[in-house]
């Protein structure tokens, strides 16, 4: 009798386990869908500020690399004029020379070697310079987009707070009108009543 009694207080509270699993796996579902779209409204918010950071980001680094691109060319050519025009004088002043002094084989080979090391110097100098140059322009540019970028950033400031200071006025200015209003019609209100009262007792 006993055992019977046990197998039976057991089955119940097997049966009473299984109701409260599906109850408890009836009422899942729900809690998990909600935090799904609690989960999806967080990933497209994450997204789209992502997004928004690799655009700006992707604007800058264009700018800052077309600008450094066209500064670089500018002296690249310059420099290669400049090097071409060098080594056309060094070459006429030796063949100058050259004939006017009518110097030997040897003379000129003396002048040659003068000639290339001249031009060797020439070049490792406009080498330098252009370095120089290119490093100062990156500076520069860089110095340039960073100041329009702050400038930017200020205006928009500026103009959010004029914003918010124009809305904030008009707000104050239309409660002063509907309390200027409402102070008048309850005045016109208080003086008809009045008369509406004299009319009466005369």
């Amino acid at each position: 009798m006993q055992t019977v009694t046990s197998t039976v207080y057991t089955n119940k509270l097997l049966t009473d386990g299984r109701t409260d699993t599906r109850r408890h796996s009836q009422r899942t579902p729900d809690i998990t869908r909600s935090h799904k779209l609690t989960v999806s409204l967080h990933v497209v918010i994450v997204v789209v500020v992502v997004v928004l950071v690799v655009v700006v980001v992707v604007e800058v680094v264009v700018v800052v690399v077309v600008e450094v691109v066209v500064e670089v060319v500018v002296v690249v050519v310059v420099v290669v004029v400049v090097v071409v025009v060098v080594v056309v004088v060094v070459v006429k002043v030796v063949v100058v020379v050259a004939v006017v002094v009518e110097v030997v084989i040897v003379d000129m080979v003396v002048v040659v070697v003068v000639v290339v090391v001249v031009v060797v110097l020439v070049v490792v100098v406009l080498v330098v310079v252009v370095v120089v140059v290119v490093v100062v322009v990156v500076v520069v540019v860089v110095v340039v987009v960073v100041v329009e970028v702050v400038v930017v950033v200020v205006v928009v400031e500026v103009v959010v707070v004029v914003v918010v200071v124009v809305v904030v006025v008009v707000v104050v200015v239309v409660v002063l009108v509907v309390v200027a209003v409402a102070v008048a019609v309850a005045a016109l209100q208080d003086q008809y009543l009045r008369m509406i009262k004299w009319e009466k007792v005369t």
